[in-house]
């Protein structure tokens, strides 16, 4: 039995392009289900685990990738890519990575090959982050503790 063949995410973006992905409308739009999404706690301990790592790389770079994208078929293949690549999903449409300067530039570029490749009115964010800012995130709309999460302790001086 003949080996699948693997492709590169570009080339199946090609594909998908030239199998007419570009102003088609899907017939039955199939609903993107995230049954498997952590809950909030979970991502957040996941968030803070990344940047509290004892072993943590000096060369590593912390950043965001968000997406809105309209194509399910794309939006799919772009965050199965961003997870195989190493980055953590936060939101549906959101991920932070913790990767080497050189997994982030590759990530930049494909994408960027990507918003290239078919017509739309795509947008493709990504954001470098300092871990200070990480470490003040807040959650609006859970009840987490942040601060308790992170073992901040603030004192007050008189």
């Amino acid at each position: 039995m003949a080996e699948k063949q693997a492709y590169d995410y570009i080339t199946i973006l090609k594909t998908l392009k030239q199998s007419g992905l570009s102003g088609s409308p899907p017939p039955n739009r199939t609903q993107v289900k995230y049954d498997d999404l952590e809950s909030i706690e979970e991502r957040v301990n996941r968030i803070l685990g990344l940047i509290n790592k004892k072993d943590r790389s000096a060369t590593n770079m912390l950043f965001f990738v968000m997406y809105d994208i309209e194509s399910n078929k794309v939006r799919r293949y772009i965050s199965k890519y961003l997870l195989k690549k190493g980055c953590t999903r936060i939101q549906r449409s959101i991920f932070l990575a913790d990767l080497s300067n050189s997994v982030y530039e590759e990530i930049k570029n494909d994408l960027k090959e990507v918003q290239s490749v078919y017509e739309n009115k795509d947008s493709i964010i990504i954001v470098p982050i300092s871990t200070d800012y990480i470490q003040s995130m807040k959650v609006i709309g859970q009840s987490i503790d942040i601060d308790l999460i992170t073992h901040i302790k603030n004192t007050l001086f008189f």
